[in-house]
């Protein structure tokens, strides 16, 4: 008679040993939600393999490793190369685990200005005082780019599309400028998203976002991925689990459902977007508009090669920077007036929105040595009618002083 199988154990220790759970038959369509912060092996071996590896069992919950998985599938659809990536808890913490885990005392950074204000104010506010050092230079000149690399250069710096002047990056030049210097390229995409392009297709080596925005696309979550070769994000996972930036499982849930409506989203947002900035842009009380599906802005023929394009045309993103006659109180005025566009400092979202650059980003922004000028408003454009947005702004635009003029 086995005693120790037929006794019964206590009521405290019933409670928290309750039947263990197993996966259902028929499978789940939906995504688990894996709400467990902590793991049980079937020994010391499983457990030191687990740990050793810095898999899902020791590091990543199996809700937020599918997350960072379908990510990977996304941008390296056509990837020379297979694709791994790692989730974190907001874009910023996987921006710089990724400087982190790739600069060190002594090395060298190229970014372009502008730049995110977040990443360059980690860039010169934090790295600075372990020794990294930075230049920030335009990258549509490519010559100056190349200017600023030196022997210590580790990572050249990017952004698909630069916000808030909707610069398009060259990533194929980047390519080859960061090969011959034997630094990494790594691009934030966060505003293009890979409905309109995939910069690893292109030559980059990482590829960030900031999830928060486009991916998870309801302004209900926070995260932040990064995608890449997987020995490089091998690297990146073991400094993650040093200094942590973990995501959480439901918001990792809210970030992956979003994944299944990014293209219905993003391209009516493009198509929007294209739409809107050609009707703001007529307006007297404008002096220019930075959108790159506009055949006068800069980034026009590259975004042409460059982007993923449709039915609708090609796809250049779903933000639109107005910038108003008359300066900074012009470009407060227009966002003070606006009645249906939302006020709010983050883009993506089914609602469109609207911040003056200059109030929101006073670390590099609205000082004109960043590029951004005084009265910029970037509108981050939703799901509304073209037509409502484009009556609200004109509204907006003609209550300014001297718009008829």
């Amino acid at each position: 008679m086995n005693r120790r199988a037929r006794r019964r154990q206590g009521e405290n220790t019933r409670s928290v040993r309750l039947p263990p759970v197993t996966a259902p038959r028929p499978g789940p369509l939906g995504l688990p939600v894996w709400r467990s912060s902590a793991w049980s092996f079937a020994g010391t071996a499983e457990q030191a393999e687990a740990f050793g590896e810095k898999g899902p069992g020791a590091v990543e919950n199996p809700t937020v490793a599918a997350f960072a998985a379908a990510v990977a599938s996304l941008e390296g659809a056509a990837a020379p190369e297979d694709v791994a990536g790692q989730a974190f808890a907001s874009g910023m913490a996987a921006v710089s685990t990724v400087l982190m885990t790739f600069l060190g005392a002594g090395t060298h950074v190229v970014a372009p200005a502008p730049l995110y204000g977040g990443t360059y104010s980690l860039i010169t506010n934090v790295l600075s005082r372990f020794g990294v050092s930075a230049d920030f230079v335009d990258y549509a000149d490519l010559h100056r780019v190349q200017e600023a690399v030196r022997p210590s250069t580790k990572i050249i710096y990017a952004e698909t599309l630069s916000n808030p002047t909707m610069v398009v990056a060259d990533i194929r030049s980047l390519y080859r400028i960061a090969r011959a210097a034997g630094a990494l390229l790594v691009v934030d995409s966060t505003f293009a998203t890979p409905v309109v392009c995939r910069p690893l297709e292109h030559g980059a080596d990482l590829v960030v976002h900031a999830a928060t925005t486009y991916l998870g696309g309801h302004d209900d979550c926070a995260g932040g991925v990064v995608v890449g070769r997987p020995g490089l994000v091998a690297r990146l996972r073991e400094v993650a689990a040093d200094v942590g930036g973990e995501l959480s499982p439901d918001d990792a849930f809210l970030l992956r459902r979003g994944l299944e409506t990014l293209p219905l989203r993003v391209r009516r947002m493009c198509a929007t977007a294209m739409v809107f900035a050609a009707a703001v842009a007529k307006h007297p009380a404008v002096r220019r508009v930075h959108y790159p599906g506009l055949p006068g802005h800069s980034g026009h023929e590259l975004g042409r090669h460059l982007f993923d394009s449709g039915p609708e045309g090609t796809r250049y993103g779903a933000c639109v920077t107005v910038i108003p006659h008359g300066g900074y109180d012009a470009g407060v005025r227009l966002v003070d007036a606006l009645r249906l566009v939302s006020v709010a400092a983050t883009a993506g979202g089914t609602r469109t929105k609207a911040t003056h650059a200059a109030s929101t980003g006073p670390r590099q922004l609205g000082d004109g040595s960043s590029g951004v000028d005084a009265a910029a408003v970037r509108f981050s454009i939703g799901l509304e009618d073209a037509e409502d947005l484009i009556a609200d702004v004109t509204a907006a635009l003609d209550s300014l002083p001297g718009s008829r003029v």
